[in-house]
This record gives structure tokens, sequence and C-alpha cells, in this order.
């Protein structure tokens, strides 16, 4: 048996409307349509209870049948509304969907979320209940369910920040939203922190277009405005202008540029004949064990590659200073700080979820969807880095005066 909610009476309504209160609003559509979804999965509830569907006496093989209903009202995201939840005359029936004492909509709402948070997209998400229960809720429902996570999002992107971090990750991840009719490549500028106890924090995530030192200098500067006052070491790719945006919110920050973006660019402009032993000449560059002897296999591989790759190798002299800081440090910071592997761990993470979803409708749903996937992912964030009272003790003295005394 298959119900679903009346397709030509919301279109009806829809085109009936004059104010976003009719659609949102007490007793505007949603709020119906809202209304009806219940009523309709607590009646299949009771029919998979009772084991045969409404009028259908050849199926029953039980004594028990339906008792009418009682009327219950649930508060919801868009005003309480008046359920009627099936009874049964042996009194067995226990609503799931709606248990006895809720008063709320909040848990079928929350089953929604997760399911979004999940990767879900609204129409999977109306399919699922669909399979589930054998009736429809509308993706626009699902949508409006999943609009109350647009405050919690807001409120966790305004919320105030510890003064210190060890570590901070800076990097974007990039996805097409839709905006004023086109196709747009919008960047998800991502801030993620290792915090004084070793654990792993995403700081916040901007939402802006192609990534920009400019608007990394916003975000940093939202950071501090959110309560950071030092940072001791900052990981970054080497986007023109990004260090000088750091030095001017946070000047005593330590830059470390990726070596392995370093490397990734580096081989866009060598010849793939090449490719393998110029990552062989490469390596006891990256891989030394002090300072010195990678500077001296940096000249080794500009003698051998200078004329043929000379622009590679002038890039590498030229950041050099920038690409070379984690030499200074012991090998659980090095391995720490090299790379921003931790951060593209994440977005990894990220594209798992988002993989359903070639194109965000808006800002905005990208903003919920990338808020609500974090949540999930950090749920796993819970023990700190390995050996990290030894990093943060090595780091109290390379930073003297900067790790607060407490930890």
């Amino acid at each position: 048996m298959t119900r679903s909610y009346d397709h030509e009476k919301v279109d009806q309504l829809l085109k009936s409307a004059k104010s976003i209160d009719d659609i949102t609003g007490k007793g505007g559509i949603l709020q119906e349509m809202l209304k009806k979804t219940i009523n309709e999965l607590l009646k299949v509830e009771l029919q998979d209870h009772l084991g045969y569907s409404h009028g259908d006496r050849s199926s029953k093989k039980t004594e028990n049948c339906r008792n009418g209903s009682s009327s219950k009202t649930l508060k919801t995201g868009s005003g309480d509304i008046e359920i009627n939840v099936p009874r049964d005359r042996d009194g067995t029936y226990d609503p799931k969907l709606v248990a006895k004492n809720q008063t709320s909509t909040s848990d079928f709402e929350d089953k929604i979320i997760s399911m979004y948070a999940k990767g879900m997209t609204t129409r999977d998400i109306s399919k699922h209940f669909n399979d589930l229960y054998g009736t429809d809720i509308s993706p626009t429902l699902v949508s409006n369910a999943t609009n109350k996570v647009k405050e919690l999002s807001k409120q966790w992107q305004n919320r105030p920040l510890e003064e210190f971090y060890p570590c901070l990750f800076l990097d974007a991840i990039h996805y097409k939203v839709r905006q004023d009719g086109q196709i747009q490549t919008k960047a998800a500028y991502v801030c993620l922190a290792i915090n004084a106890d070793g654990i792993r924090e995403i700081l916040g995530i901007y939402i802006g277009n192609a990534e920009s030192s400019k608007f990394w200098l916003s975000v940093l500067t939202d950071l501090n405005n959110r309560g950071i006052k030092d940072i001791l070491i900052a990981c970054i790719d080497g986007l023109k202008g990004f260090p000088e945006a750091i030095e001017a919110i946070f000047p005593m920050t330590e830059i470390q540029l990726c070596v392995i973006h370093q490397i990734r660019n580096s081989l866009k402009y060598i010849a793939s004949k090449d490719q393998k032993e110029f990552m062989k000449d490469l390596k006891p560059v990256y891989k030394a064990r002090t300072l010195e002897e990678a500077e001296t296999n940096l000249d080794a591989l500009e003698v051998k590659w200078g004329t043929k790759y000379g622009l590679v190798i002038k890039s590498w002299k030229t950041k050099w200073p920038l690409l070379s800081a984690y030499f200074q440090y012991s090998e659980p910071i090095r391995k720490m700080i090299y790379t921003t592997n931790i951060i593209e761990s994440y977005h990894r993470a990220l594209r798992k979820v988002t993989k359903n979803r070639s194109i965000f409708p808006s800002d905005e749903s990208l903003q919920k969807m990338v808020y609500l996937a974090t949540v999930d992912i950090s749920k796993k964030w819970t023990s700190p880095r390995h050996n990290w009272g030894q990093t943060i003790s090595q780091l109290s003295i390379f930073f003297e005066g900067r790790v607060p005394i407490s930890l």
C-alpha cells in the first residue's frame, strides 16, 4: 500500500500563497504537509503492527483491530500541529515515530537531519521514507526540517575560541554552486587546529569565491575577533600573499608551507618521462635529517635539473625559507607540520559525504551540508595526537613564554 500527500493540492496552495508566512507560518503549506505525512506514517505503523491493511479482512490473522484515534498536539519548526494517533483494540500498539510522551517533532526531524549529514540528498531521504513506510514525504519538507540547522551552524561559526592554539592548518575545498542562474566554483575555506590538548578541532568554515589571500585575511581577522590571540605555527599551501595575510593578523606565528603541495605543483612542470628520476633526486631534499643537508641536496638538484627545469628549481629556492621551517624541530613536530595532510584527510571525509551533490543550489545549502558533515566527522576526534605530551613540551621550549603554563 502506497500513500502520498496530494501533489495537486500542494501545487494549488503554492500558487495561492501571497507571502512566505503562507508557506512556512501557522497553518501554512509546510505545516499541513508535515501533518499529513506524520498521520500517514502512523497509519502505516499500525498496519505493520496488526499485519493487515485497512478493510482487508481476508489477510486478518488476529483478533486485534483498529479502534479509532486520539488527537495530539506536536510542536514543530513551523508551529503546533494537531495529529491523529491511531489506536488498536488490545492497546498493544506503541507508536515509534511519535512516542506516547513525545510533544515535538524533534526526533522525526533529527532522523532526517542525521540522514542529511550522512550525505543523502533531500530526494534520497524522501525516497528512503517511501521505501521504509510506503509513503511520500516531500523533498521540500525534508529541506524545511534541515533548515533548523541554520541557526545551529551560525552559532557554531560564531562561537568564542580559545586564546591559544599550537598549530593551525588552513586550506580550501572547492564546490560547484548555483548563483544568479549560473554555476560557479566556490571555495569552502577551512580552519583546522590542533588545540592545547592535542585534539583536532575545526574552528570555522567560510564560503567564498575562488581561493584568494584577501579572503583568507578576512577569515584570519574573524578568528582573531572570536578570541584567538596566539598561534605558534600555521601550515598553508603556496598561495601568493597567504603568508603576508597571516603575518598581518598574527605577526608572531611561524609559517610552514606544505611540502606536499610544493611537490605536486612542481610535477606539473616536469615531463612525465623525467618525473620518476626527478622525484628520486628531490626526496633527499625534504627528507634530509638537517637543514644543512637539505640545502646541500637542493644545490645538487639545481646542478642536475636547473637547466632543463629552471622554473621549478627557482620556485623551491624562492620559497625555501618557508618550506624548510620544519627542519628546526624534532621528528614529532616535523611530522605534524611539514604537510597539510591532516586537513586533506578531513577534505576526503567531506567528499565522501558530498559526493552525491555535483551542484549546490546556494551558498547557504553548501554551508549547511558542510557544517552537518563536520559535526559528524569530528565526533571521532576525541584523542590527542600520538606523543602529544612530548610534543607540547618541546613546543614550550621552542616558543618560550608563549605556551600557557597551565598546560
